[in-house]
């Protein structure tokens, strides 16, 4: 199911139904005692964000360790694979929704609801920003207690009164943050909508992944495969596509080969490695067609999901698309640099203290938001677009010598 049909339904069917839900939920509120969170069996509900299921990670960490409760987590089953880097929630406790059509999102909230009442789900925290469909969720999963952002005095993002422990969203903070105090919320740390408690030490900090060497071994071999010439020349990678959920992140093919050019006539001890998934093969050969050089690879559909941290270990770093990847790297210690366009890195910047933004901080952007349910019109992109190669490739220029040099001096 497209993008634009998700949202279409969200508002249309889901305002109705948030408003009936909420009926029940205020007759239901007079008989049940609300009064503090039980975070026994705690759900997390994040569907469509690949990038959002390692942000959240520190939160659920801490929740955990503080309350030691057991944890699950839903979401579209194609993106399911991204609570995999980290393994923080057992595979057992998450659910996975189809979401390929109106038929199977239908079937697949019944099995929702069936599915929470197996595993006794007491608090429900969702994640999403103001997302009618997982309010809705909430609600039918039977958990008495339900946490999710709430607007308050804001206009417009109407969800009901679904969520009866509210958290006002903070749009001037990054999303870890907001997380982190939908976490607090559940504790009781706060018993207000605003979340008046300071972060405590350690709150952002985001877990390193268990790299096994034999997945070092397999990762080498598999770029041994694709450039027969390699011998353990630094590798550098591309992630040059985007998802369709904002394509307008993505930066231009011709920009991406602009910059692989100006860094493989630099240094004659690299590789590149253009990464994606399968279906983005076409798309990432263009750029390195346009680039015109056999030491910049093609690796889409090479590597397999539970390979790509692997691939970052071995790697010297990164040049993405704000996208998952750039999230996924924040659990290795690859520089990752990101360009931003639509979206703000003061919001959305990887967690883990190794990523570097490219932005223009044009007067429209950031332009999606949870006020717009992150949707734009803008064509002609100018905030990503206008990102000079030739600034680009400098400063990715400039850290490798840099960080050579380090290495040398080791």
């Amino acid at each position: 199911m497209n993008v634009n049909a998700m949202r279409s339904i969200d508002k249309w069917a889901g305002v109705p139904l948030c408003f009936l839900a909420s009926l029940l939920s205020r007759i239901y509120n007079v008989f049940a005692n609300k009064k503090i969170p039980v975070t026994t069996n705690t759900l997390f509900i994040e569907l469509s964000e690949m990038g959002s299921a390692v942000i959240v990670d520190p939160a659920m960490r801490k929740l955990r360790r503080e309350t030691n409760a057991n944890l699950f987590f839903a979401i579209f089953k194609d993106n399911a694979r991204s609570l995999e880097i980290l393994n923080t929630v057992p595979q057992e406790n998450i659910f996975k929704m189809n979401a390929s059509n109106l038929v199977s999102l239908l079937f697949g909230v019944f099995s929702f609801m069936a599915w929470c009442r197996k595993k006794k789900v007491t608090c429900v925290i969702d994640l999403e920003l103001f997302s009618r469909f997982t309010a809705l969720l909430s609600f039918v999963s039977g958990a008495r207690s339900r946490i999710g952002f709430a607007s308050f005095h804001d206009e417009g993002l109407y969800r009901g009164s679904i969520i009866n422990f509210p958290v006002r969203y903070n749009a001037h903070v990054h999303v870890a943050v907001n997380f982190v105090s939908l976490v607090n919320r559940a504790m009781n740390k706060f018993e207000n909508p605003y979340a008046t408690i300071a972060l405590e030490k350690g709150d952002l900090d985001l877990a390193r992944a268990d790299v096994h060497p034999a997945q070092i071994a397999k990762v080498r071999g598999k770029i041994k495969d694709m450039y027969q010439p390699w011998r353990h020349e630094k590798v550098i990678l591309f992630n040059v596509n985007a998802s369709d959920m904002l394509p307008q992140r993505r930066w231009q093919q011709e920009n991406f080969a602009t910059v692989a050019r100006q860094l493989l006539d630099s240094f004659k001890d690299i590789i590149i490695v253009g990464t994606g998934a399968p279906a983005e093969r076409k798309y990432v050969q263009k750029v390195i067609d346009m680039a015109g050089h056999e030491r910049f690879v093609n690796s889409a559909g090479v590597f397999a999901f539970n390979e790509l941290v692997p691939l970052y270990s071995i790697s010297s770093f990164m040049l993405t698309n704000d996208s998952g990847p750039a999230h996924f790297a924040s659990v290795t210690a690859l520089k990752v640099f990101v360009l931003f366009g639509p979206e703000t890195p003061a919001l959305y910047a990887p967690l883990g203290g190794n990523a570097e933004p490219f932005y223009l901080k044009l007067p429209c952007s950031p332009c999606v938001s949870a006020a717009n349910h992150r949707k734009t019109t803008c064509l002609t992109r100018p905030c990503i677009t206008t990102i000079q190669p030739s600034w680009v490739g400098g400063r990715l220029c400039e850290w490798f010598q840099e960080d050579t040099g380090r290495i040398a001096t080791r």
